[in-house]
């Protein structure tokens, strides 16, 4: 086996599959014929498990209507999803009478389309095949279609012989010259009775008279025909098979072809249900029998049909019982006994349906079981599918390849192996149509044979061949040659062990591997359509195409002469002329010979008179498919037609419309417009099960071929017409195979094009068919649910009025909105259409076996995008947990992230662009574990469900089916959410760039640089829109209106530019002029601000007391405002009716913009400095002037004339000045930013309620508030981060980095809630403020969790920090709600059982009682520095263990002690009775009395040996398990102090004993060594088991029922590729070790809790936060309901914000309620205070309270 080792490194693209694994000779000779490229090899319908399992029904249509549409309505959709689910196949069922007016049963046509489908379903069905239903009825013999001219006129004569009157059969058959030979055929009716055509659309009365003209005919034609027939029989002259086509049903037809001369094999595939009925001939009088059986009149008696019955009988009695003798074949008889009056009612007849019904079923399961193959290797091996659908293209093409040429022997010549000389590639090219691919695929197909015939049957050639453009593999240069690359290495035996990453590697691999093929193994690439290849990689300039070849190589591909440059291209790489081979059109005399030949091939030929247009025709175009197109045009001409130079086209594309215009006479325009118009446009073609179920959704379709009658459950199309439709048009709509499916498409692209402009030119109706689409492939009628049927074609309405009954469209005006409910109920219809997974589950318990719905996975997308469905592709598919599984798990991950930024720009949903983010950070993990992906999400989505709320979909999903594949859920995440924003470089310093303004669309901005460019961007693609040139002057500054529709610009000329925003055109310019009085001196003052409301622009310059006013409409100045001082700013006012303008001294005037008249002037009391800015609180009706020191003003502009002052804030004395000012969007607050502080007042009182500082050489660069105006962002000077600090606790909660530099501009998009940051080097930024402030809405306590309890009702969190504080949480929403504030730094904490109270000690020698619910220290003790706390199991006393002084044993009720204890324990725990205090002192374990503190029972060890470490069994209360430095585990009973059990461990074993656990009944222990394995020890038998851990053990933790155990590991170094991964947290089932959920830490987890009632998990963090997960594991049967039901889902359910808990804090008491001394206690005056006992006494086991304190 050779080896190649190329340099390169990168993962393989196929998930697993062809790519490892070498051809084996177990491999089927499918695959290896397959891989090799033999063609001819391939098995018919070469997928395993064949196209479907198409079965045939094989019934008189009218004896069997029942059986037929029960079976139809209730079997049918059954097995169609058994199929589906269990095979990844569909399930079709021929029932050609189904659906067809009963007036057509007997005609010809569709007797020869029944026995050519019949013939189709025998071939090719993957399982059954053939169902016969057969009663007491043998049906009536056909009316002939067709009969041999000798034949017609022996049987007409012998007609004649018998007096029969023959002007019947005269008048309705016509002689055919054309047939060879020559036939008499029955003139269709539409020619014969009168007005047919009409009555079939108009009414029925007219329709009902020519049924019955008809009947008698067709009856008298048979009536002819079978006494003539049986008198020639009778005679000799015809023989019994000649005769027997004129005298048999067409049931014994079917039945004899069907299992006459079968193999018993085949015949496993068949099914007989016989219906015989007792003494059916006493009621043959009854008129509705005739329906089930031959009848005939006889002088007007009624009487049974002796004949047919006799054929009956020999049918049915003889010749299926001879089969069944000589096969396995299935038959069912059943005798079914009549009414005596009714004789086969209705109740009889339904009783034996419902019995047929599930006899059907089952059989047909069975059957499907034992023949259909369960085949996931396409599934699993993209390559392995990539070869078979080209494979399948290649067979298909080549079947329709007719025309010999003599570009076939030169190819054919170019295969063959010559001597010496090195090769080239050679070129096939030619126009449209002109059968390249076509020749192509045949030389692909004979390039084997005529390989091994050339060069000996020992040589094993290797053919590739490649449809390019025909799937997306091929499409694209690097999946190509990536897939060339792999089938010539697994054909040569070479594992390539690494795909390369670079294009230019991959060719360089190409080419070393064409060097492995020799003259054994020649090798031949075939490359169709170079043209069809993507632009990407420069594909299209053929680098990467070889020029020179080994001698055993040959390549052959194909291109249009004059695309993209490609035969240029090809020109300049091959310099041999003999490389060429063009193809031409031929001469026409042999293209007529070809015809002709093809004509007589099907016994057909032309009149010397038609063959001249024939010739006419070819001389003006004799490409192939030209040839063909007449061909399908003569081939129907009878010898009396009359052709005119019209009859045929001259182009191709002419041909190609008549050929479609046809079908649509013969199968109605409406119908062909759309089946045609939906293959069309099908992403990758249709299957006809599908053709059929959306044709059966479209009313328009269903409303023009529906008999009014005929509505009825299931509402579907019938299947004859898709039958005749394939057949119309065969070899243009062709087959081909994509994994389990066989899709119709069209044969080239030019019949494609054709199709797309004839039928999908109408815009509306495009939309309408791709929401159709959309809405099968989302499975929306699926399941039984009814569609509405109402349509407005003309032939319906004539029923309405007769009959109510009758759906109409009148029924559905919006107006009856009081009945149409019950309408809609009434004309609403079944249509069958299966249900869409994305995944076919086999098996529940399994849910990685599975089959993909490839179909609804290609097509579903496209549609939802076409048609504008842009909910239903956000909610139905991106934020789809099932979709995101199976795409990663089949390996297209980087197709999830092209559909979700397709979606995203639809949409622009901000949640699909986080979505994207958040895939590509855990891309290595969940590709290499996709179960993993659930909590994986969770984890990061939980953050930001508040901010981003359409999240919540898909966490949802998560909960739903992320269990299936990962037991643990994250119920609360406190994981920081890696944020990083868009980045748009604007120019090489931020000195450049005068401003940047945010705009309505969240994605694009307008930046104006001093160069004099204003420019619109797109931040997110980096593209410039428009751009705006302002004559090479300075800009000042720029402004938006509010409705953006100007853009205003001022500039260093003193004008403002006035544009149209969404133009870019220049409206106006205006120069700002300064009057004499305007109060400037000397020089030249440049504007120095400007402002706009919605109709005016406000403009000043330097040190002046005018503000200009100016018409942005007109584009001219009104008027000035004069103002008493220099003028600072200006503000209007949110309607736009008045202008504030703030000048020096602290003084504003207000102006009414409409008039300019001046309305008032205000004056605030600091009159020092200037006005630095106005807010308008137009809510308040108050407005508030803020001065150059931060100090504020308050007026009251409820009467804008008189304005009152109603607060003045002094804010001065930090000395440092304003750098920005915001008013909150509920302006509530108003945020207040300066060099060296910011602070926050509320509007309500007037009041600063915050204030952060910043440190001594820090300074404030700007700050802003969030939408909800909880948190504060800001940046510092000189730095490159971004702050964020929550409020209510002033707690910085995220730095996020800027990489591009240090922050020098924060720019807040008011209507987005954006921040635009712009740094030193001029980059912009854009951050999302609802992201940065999500991270702020994790709790965490700031230092590392040191440990934490758990509630017994386990809803909320204890945890100790090492500070003087415990924090308790909420458990199900993760936020802080009080902290419990001590003197000292707190060392030990427990709680009683159901929480309420909790028991603390500090290391000041202090011990505390808590109210936990209202926070209040109850009770003080000092005097003793505590060792360890342990309250006993009924919470009704206390143990304080110490070690200088006695320990105490004290009433928790009241302080009182009940004894002192005097040896020192260690590790000391309470046995489950509250008897005994068991702990550890060196050598020797004690078990002390809790009653009197006396040692009552101990364990003395040996000397030299210790107790290591000691557990109680939790079910057994007196026993305890310990493990002595020997490497002992004894098993020691405290009540007998006797020893039960001792096990030996292997030496050296507790080297490095980390952590040691008991399951509760005893049985199992757990030791884990600080090393990658999990010790399992079974107590009893003393056996050891290892189970390997997926990395180095940190904690583990047993779960109460002993059944699961989670730990968490430390990754090993080698995996380090994945981004920011700690630790991981893995839950393992200990039944069969396996490990039934992971989910990955991000932050270093410091304290592992497990619950001991709800399999919940906590995590404590390093930073002080804390994360909770619930265990859910898939093999419970209920799916636990408390993630449903956990608090933090039910946020997720609502609508509204997150509403975060106060949070309280609570401190100790000062003094002391009691005081410890050696051995007493001294209570202060008013103690003890008898405290309630701790609430309800709760009847669950006690929980281990010491277990948790580690």
């Amino acid at each position: 086996m050779k080896r190649m080792n190329p340099r390169w490194k990168a993962p393989p693209m196929w998930p697993s599959g062809v790519g490892s694994r070498q051809p084996n000779p177990r491999d089927s000779a499918l695959r290896r014929a397959a891989i090799s490229g033999n063609v001819l090899a391939l098995p018919p319908f070469h997928v395993p498990t064949g196209r479907a399992v198409r079965v045939f029904i094989c019934a008189n249509p009218d004896d069997t209507e029942a059986e037929r549409n029960a079976l139809k309505e209730h079997v049918y959709p059954k097995l169609r999803d058994f199929c589906r689910e269990n095979y990844g196949v569909e399930f079709q069922v021929v029932d050609l009478y189904w659906g067809v007016d009963p007036e057509e049963w007997d005609s010809p046509e569709l007797q020869r389309l029944r026995m050519k489908l019949l013939e189709d379903c025998l071939k090719t069905s993957a399982g059954p095949c053939f169902v016969g239903l057969v009663g007491e009825k043998y049906g009536s013999i056909r009316v002939p279609g067709e009969v041999e001219s000798a034949e017609f006129e022996m049987i007409l004569d012998a007609a004649v012989e018998l007096a029969l009157d023959t002007r019947l059969l005269e008048e309705w058959y016509c002689r055919d010259e054309n047939a060879v030979p020559p036939t008499y055929y029955l003139k269709p009716k539409a020619q014969m009775l009168k007005n047919y055509q009409n009555s079939m659309e108009s009414n029925s009365a007219a329709k009902s008279k020519n049924d019955k003209a008809w009947r008698g005919i067709s009856d008298e034609i048979k009536k002819i025909f079978r006494t003539a027939v049986l008198q020639l029989q009778e005679k000799g002259t015809m023989k019994a098979p000649q005769a027997k086509k004129f005298l048999c049903s067409p049931l014994e037809d079917e039945l004899d072809f069907a299992l006459g001369k079968q193999t018993p094999a085949f015949l496993k595939k068949c099914v007989c249900y016989i219906r015989k009925i007792a003494n059916f001939e006493r009621h043959a009088k009854l008129p509705e029998m005739a329906r089930y059986m031959d009848t005939v009149t006889d002088a007007d008696k009624v009487m049974r049909n002796e004949e047919a019955y006799g054929r009956l009988l020999k049918v049915r009695d003889e010749f299926i019982p001879t089969v069944v003798a000589a096969s396995n074949l299935r038959v069912y008889s059943s005798v079914t006994h009549c009414d005596m009056k009714m004789g086969y009612s209705q109740e009889v007849e339904s009783h034996y349906v419902e019995g047929l019904c599930k006899q059907f079923y089952e059989d047909m399961v069975d059957i499907i079981q034992a023949t259909v193959q369960q085949n996931f290797d396409a599934e699993t091996d993209p390559l392995y599918d990539e070869l078979l659908q080209h494979l399948s293209l290649c067979k298909t093409f080549s079947s329709i390849y007719e025309y010999k040429s003599e570009a076939l022997d030169l190819v054919q010549e170019y295969l063959y192996p010559v001597k010496g000389t090195r090769m080239s590639p050679l070129v096939v090219f030619g126009g449209p149509c002109a059968g390249k691919t076509l020749l192509l695929s045949e030389v692909a197909k004979q390039a084997y044979t005529w390989l091994q015939k050339e060069m000996g049957p020992e040589t094993d050639p290797v053919i590739i061949v490649r449809f390019i453009g025909s799937t997306d593999f091929s499409t694209d240069l690097r999946t190509l040659l990536q897939s060339i690359c792999e089938q010539i290495a697994i054909n040569y035996r070479c594992l390539i062990h690494f795909l390369p990453q670079k294009i230019q590697e991959m060719r360089e691999l190409l080419v070393n591997l064409l060097g492995e093929s020799s003259f054994h193994r020649p090798l031949v690439i075939v490359l169709d359509a170079l043209e069809q290849l993507s632009d990407a990689d420069d594909a299209r300039k053929l680098w990467w195409l070889p020029a020179h070849l080994p001698r055993t190589v040959r390549i052959v591909v194909s291109t249009l002469p004059n695309k993209h440059g490609i035969l240029q291209k090809l020109r300049s790489l091959i310099h041999d002329e003999f490389r060429y081979v063009e193809l031409i059109q031929r001469d026409r005399k042999a293209c007529s010979q070809t015809l002709k030949q093809q004509l007589l091939g099907v016994k057909r030929k032309v009149t010397s008179g038609q063959q001249i247009y024939v010739n006419e025709a070819l001389a003006k175009c004799t490409l192939p498919m030209f040839v063909n197109l007449i061909y399908r045009e003569v081939i129907h001409w009878r010898s009396h037609k009359d052709v005119d130079d019209t009859s045929l086209s001259s182009t191709v594309h002419d041909s190609i419309e008549r050929l479609f215009f046809s079908v649509e006479d013969k199968l109605g325009s409406r119908f062909v417009l759309r089946a045609l118009g939906y293959v069309t446009m099908s992403k990758a073609g249709l299957t006809e099960m599908e053709l059929e179920d959306i044709l059966s959704l479209d009313n328009s379709v269903l409303g023009d071929i529906m008999v009014s009658s005929n509505l009825k459950n299931p509402l579907r199309v019938s299947y004859d017409l898709i039958a005749r439709l394939r057949e119309e048009l065969d070899g243009y709509l062709v087959e081909r195979q994509v994994r389990n499916v066989t899709l119709m498409v069209w044969a080239n692209r030019h019949l494609h094009l054709i199709a797309q402009k004839l039928y999908l030119s109408n815009e509306e109706d495009v939309h309408q068919m791709h929401s159709l689409l959309a809405e099968y492939f989302l499975g929306a009628w699926a399941g039984g649910r009814k569609k509405i049927f109402h349509c407005d074609n003309n032939h319906f309405s004539h029923f309405s009025h007769k009959n109510p009954q009758q759906p109409h469209h009148h029924h559905h005006q919006p107006s009856q909105h009081g009945h149409d409910k019950g309408n809609a109920d009434k004309y609403s219809y079944d249509r069958q259409t299966p249900e869409q997974p994305w995944v076919f589950q086999c098996n529940l318990l399994e849910p990685d076996i599975f089959f993909v719905n490839h179909r609804k996975m290609t097509e579903l997308v496209y549609h939802l995008t076409r048609s504008g469905r842009t909910d239903d592709l956000m909610y139905g598919v991106i934020m789809n947990f099932s979709w995101l599984y199976t795409m990663i798990k089949i390996g297209h991950f980087d197709k999830v992230l092209t559909d979700i930024d397709l979606a995203y720009s639809y949409s622009q949903e901000k949640e699909l662009k986080f979505l994207a983010t958040t895939l590509r950070s855990i891309k290595v993990k969940v590709t290499r574990n996709p179960a993993s992906l659930s909590a994986e999400l969770q984890q990061r989505l939980l953050p930001v469900v508040t901010s981003l709320p359409k999240l919540r979909h898909l966490l949802l999903e998560c909960d739903k089916d992320g269990p299936k594949y990962c037991s643990i859920v994250p119920l609360h995440s406190s994981m920081d959410v890696t944020y990083s924003p868009e980045r748009l470089p604007l120019c090489s310093s931020y000195m450049q760039i005068v401003e940047v303004l945010p705009t309505l669309a969240p994605n694009i901005v307008i930046v104006a640089l001093e160069d004099g460019s204003v420019s619109t961007w797109d931040v997110e693609s980096r593209q410039l829109l428009r751009q705006i040139d302002t004559a090479r002057s300075v800009v000042l500054g720029i402004r938006l209106t509010t409705d953006e529709k100007y853009l205003v610009v001022a500039t260093t000329k003193n004008t403002l530019l006035i544009y149209d925003n969404h133009k870019s055109c220049l409206l106006s310019e205006v120069e700002v002029k300064c009057s004499k009085h305007c109060g400037v001196t000397g020089g030249v003052a440049f504007i120095n601000g400007f402002t706009l409301s919605s109709q005016h622009a406000l403009a000043w310059l330097e040190a002046s007391k005018e503000v200009n006013v100016i018409d942005l409409v007109y584009g001219w100045p009104l008027y000035q405002f004069h103002c008493w001082y220099e003028v600072t700013c200006v503000q209007c006012s949110p309607d736009g009716m008045y202008a504030f303008c703030g000048q020096y001294l602290n003084t504003t005037t207000i102006f009414h913009l409409g008039s300019g008249d001046k309305l008032a002037t205000m004056t605030s009391e600091f009159s020092g400095g200037f006005v630095k800015s106005i807010l308008v609180l137009d809510t308040l009706n108050q407005m508030v002037m803020i001065d150059n020191e931060g100090s504020l003003s308050v007026w009251n502009t409820k009467e804008v004339t008189n304005p009152r002052l109603m607060e003045d804030y002094d804010c001065r004395g930090d000395d440092s000045e304003v750098v920005g000012i915001e008013l909150s969007e509920d302006q509530r607050s108003i945020l207040i930013c300066k060099a060296m502080s910011i602070e926050v007042l509320d509007t309500k009182v007037w009041k600063m309620v915050e204030k952060f500082k910043a440190k001594r050489t820090e300074r404030f660069v700007a700050a802003v508030l969030s939408k909800n105006g909880q948190s504060i962002v800001a940046s510092m000077e000189n730095t490159s981060s971004i702050f964020v600090w929550r409020r209510d606790s002033g707690q910085c909660m995220a730095s996020l980095i800027e990489i591009s530099g240090a922050i020098v501009k924060l720019i807040k998009s008011t209507h987005h809630n954006l921040l635009l940051s712009v740094a030193s080097s001029g980059v912009l930024s854009v951050w999302d403020i609802d992201i940065i402030t999500a991270m702020s809405n994790i709790d965490k306590t700031g230092k590392r969790i040191q440990s934490l309890q758990l509630t017994g009702r386990e809803d909320f969190v204890f945890t100790m920090d090492g500070s003087e504080s415990i924090h308790k949480w909420n458990f199900s929403t993760g936020f802080i709600e009080m902290v419990f504030k001590h003197e000292g730094l707190v060392e030990n904490c427990v709680l009683t059982t159901s929480g309420d109270l909790m028991v603390t000690s500090d290391d000041k020698s202090s011990q505390y009682i808590w109210q936990t619910a209202t926070g209040e220290n109850i009770l003080r003790i000092n005097g003793q520095k505590i060792t360890q706390l342990l309250i006993t199991h009924n919470d009704q006393f206390v143990v304080s263990l110490c070690e200088q002084n006695a320990s105490r044993v004290w009433r928790l009720g009241t302080g009182h002690k009940v004894c002192n204890i005097l040896v020192t324990l260690q590790h000391a725990l309470i046995t489950t009775a509250n008897t005994f205090l068991v702990g550890t002192t060196k050598n020797k374990l004690l078990a002390v009395s809790l009653w009197s503190g006396s040692v009552s029972k101990k364990f003395v060890c040996d000397d030299g040996i210790t107790i290591v470490n000691f557990k109680l069994i939790p079910d057994c209360p007196d026993y305890v398990v310990f493990i002595t430095s020997t490497e002992t585990v004894f098993i020691w009973s405290v009540a007998d102090e006797s020893v039960c059990r001792r096990v030996q461990m292997p030496a050296n074993f507790l080297k490095n004993l980390e952590d040691f656990q008991i399951s509760p009944n005893g049985k199992l222990g757990i030791v884990s060594k600080g090393d990658e394995n999990i010790n399992v020890l079974d107590l009893h038998s003393g056996k050891l088991r290892l189970v390997h851990a997926a990395g180095v053990i940190w904690r583990q933790k047993l779960s109460r029922d002993g059944r699961y155990l989670v730990y968490i590991c430390f990754r090993s170094s080698e995996e380090d590729d994945e981004a920011g991964v700690v630790s991981n947290l893995i839950v393992m089932r200990l039944a069969d070790g396996k490990s039934i959920g992971t989910c990955s830490l991000y932050k270093t987890p410091t304290f592992l809790c497990l619950s001991q009632r709800a399999l919940n998990i906590i995590v404590g963090f390093e930073d002080g936060s804390i994360g909770t997960y619930t265990v859910v594991d898939r093999v419970d049967a209920a799916l636990k309901i408390k993630i449903a039901t956990s608090n933090s889902r039910q946020i997720v359910n609502n609508a509204t914000q997150k509403v975060r808990p106060k949070c309280s804090t609570h401190a100790f008491k000062t003094v002391a309620d009691c005081i410890w001394r050696e051995s007493t206690e001294v209570f202060s005056r008013d103690s003890p205070i008898n405290l309630s006992d701790s609430g309800e006494t709760e009847t669950t086991t006690p929980t281990k309270k010491s277990e948790l304190l580690q």
